[in-house]
């Protein structure tokens, strides 16, 4: 089967023996959002879903993908603000599971369109005003240092895509082409992409579309939705 080709912002980066699908995001000229439902409340599903959806209201996105952790019935585990509207609230509880593993954290889009991620607990302590934002676990890398809860280079190994902010305040996105240890993907966003703060957002089902069509896994399900738009100029 042909490979689909990538976005403009998106490349391949291969890192310690495992080639990723990178997208940069300049917020002067990509917009991002999180969005989980439909008008009527219902989950879009999958990401593909969404993207048909989108189409369908005349709104070509450019890339989507997981955005965070959800329950059997697709609702989010942890934060989901949409539209700057609070879905679901921060969840600080322990459990089990990667969401859990703390410190997990937050991807925000603030009013100003810029991207921040950062720890579950200084977003609560920092009261932010979100435009969007998804929680989930674990963080990968934190102000610099990689999760302390991470082996090297573990033997659990899947696809796996996160968020992290680099140093000209782009959002990063990445997904791994092929299965990969958290460690690794961690050292890919600090070492390779120059992320000081990067958050893990799903494994084993990760997908990413590109222009609407699948890139990297299929028709898998999705809670939150990570999804990019070309900025109006």
């Amino acid at each position: 089967m042909a490979s689909v080709p990538l976005p403009a912002p998106c490349g391949d980066v291969a890192f310690e023996g495992v080639v990723h699908i990178v997208c940069v995001l300049d917020p002067a000229a990509y917009e991002v959002r999180v969005a989980y439902a439909d008008a009527r409340g219902r989950p879009f599903g999958w990401v593909a879903a969404f993207d048909a959806a989108m189409a369908g209201e005349g709104g070509q996105t450019l890339l989507s993908m997981n955005g965070g952790m959800y329950h059997k019935d697709l609702t989010p585990v942890g934060l989901l603000v949409e539209d700057g509207r609070e879905k679901v609230p921060l969840n600080l509880e322990d459990g089990e599971g990667n969401f859990f593993m703390k410190p997990n954290g937050v991807f925000m889009i603030g009013r100003d369109g810029r991207g921040t991620v950062m720890e579950a607990s200084a977003y609560e302590r920092a009261a932010q005003d979100a435009l969007y934002a998804t929680q989930s676990g674990p963080m990968l890398v934190i102000d610099g240092e990689i999760h302390p809860r991470f082996e090297p280079d573990g033997a659990s190994r899947h696809i796996r895509n996160g968020v992290g902010i680099d140093g000209k305040g782009r959002t990063v996105l990445a997904v791994s082409r092929k299965p990969v240890s958290l460690g690794s993907f961690a050292r890919l966003f600090r070492d390779e992409l120059g992320c000081r703060n990067a958050l893990f957002l799903d494994g084993a089902i990760s997908t990413l579309t590109g222009n609407g069509k699948v890139v990297i896994g299929g028709k898998h399900p999705a809670g939150p939705i990570l999804t990019v738009f070309e900025r109006k100029q």
